[in-house]
């Protein structure tokens, strides 16, 4: 089922949450109703600060927040999740992430393994959200906030518990629809462990493909009113990133080569978009190339090693 496919950007206010004081990199939607307002994504604990003076700036305390939409429980999407439900806020969620949200010590030291001692810094606290403030969706499932409806759609690829949403024309796409700084036609596939998975990322591509939307608002970062060139660019970073795997991970190159060969890649494809090295620095913020690489190393032994 297809919600409205009129455009609604005037009702969406991107809050730019400064990850490590870097423009551009982590966003939270904010959309207000007749009796408060939703975000879509909630970011890191680390940047609670910046979005309660973002919020204020809009008019809005943080009390005021009704309802967060998480695309998915990664903790620059989700991790102030908790501390939102303290005061009351709505969590909605996937299934497969709910538990996760309750009692986060998986997700936590899942996080810890790659991160280390960097996760206070980059992350900040991640609360535990109260059963009680969760609600749980399935896909395709209509939710009704005051006065605006979304549609979840279940679309696994960057991870097994991801929904896009669909409000009014819009697709919020989480990381299901890749990382692209506001103003480019440059995109990256975001491809942590433990479960990126080009084969499902494709599937949900043609999911998307199948609703209409006017404009497409990846977490990372801004809305965009080509929907279009952004899927195709999806699928041609799934082919880019498939082609490299063929030619390299059958190798068993040293570690340190088999990084430098994924950084060059990437750099070229920069260079063919013609990303500035500042914004390539944007790109690393929101999507590090080196935990990208651990999920291409991930698929590969899981799924392509035996081939």
């Amino acid at each position: 089922m297809n919600i409205s496919s009129q455009g609604n950007t005037q009702k969406i206010m991107t809050l730019d949450l400064m990850f490590r004081g870097i423009p551009g990199a982590i966003a939270s939607y904010l959309i207000p109703h007749k009796q408060g307002a939703v975000l879509v994504e909630c970011g890191p604990g680390s940047t609670i600060p910046v979005l309660h003076s973002q919020l204020s700036d809009h008019g809005f305390r943080s009390e005021d927040i009704s309802d967060i939409l998480l695309t998915h429980i990664h903790l620059d999407h989700a991790g102030a999740a908790g501390w939102f439900a303290e005061r009351g806020t709505r969590i909605h969620v996937h299934p497969i992430g709910a538990p996760h949200l309750v009692n986060p010590g998986k997700l936590l030291s899942s996080a810890a393994r790659i991160y280390g001692d960097q996760m206070d810094l980059l992350w900040g606290e991640f609360k535990p959200v109260p059963a009680s403030q969760l609600v749980v969706h399935e896909d395709g499932e209509l939710i009704q906030i005051e006065e605006l409806t979304f549609q979840a759609l279940e679309t696994p690829g960057h991870a097994s518990h991801h929904f896009a949403y669909l409000m009014d024309g819009s697709c919020f796409s989480g990381d299901i629809g890749g990382v692209r700084m506001t103003g480019s036609r440059h995109l990256r596939l975001p491809m942590p462990p433990p479960e990126f998975n080009p084969i499902e990322w494709r599937q949900s591509l043609d999911k998307l493909r199948q609703q209409t939307f006017l404009q497409i608002i990846p977490t990372h970062f801004g809305i965009f009113l080509d929907p279009g060139w952004h899927l195709d660019a999806i699928e041609r970073a799934l082919d880019g990133i498939e082609t490299w795997m063929d030619k390299f991970m059958p190798h068993s190159l040293p570690p340190e080569q088999l990084k430098a060969e994924f950084i060059q890649w990437e750099t070229e494809r920069s260079h063919a978009d013609q990303i500035a090295a500042v914004d390539q620095a944007v790109y690393q913020a929101a999507n590090p190339v080196e935990i990208s690489l651990l999920g291409i190393q991930r698929y590969w032994k899981k799924y392509r090693q035996q081939d």
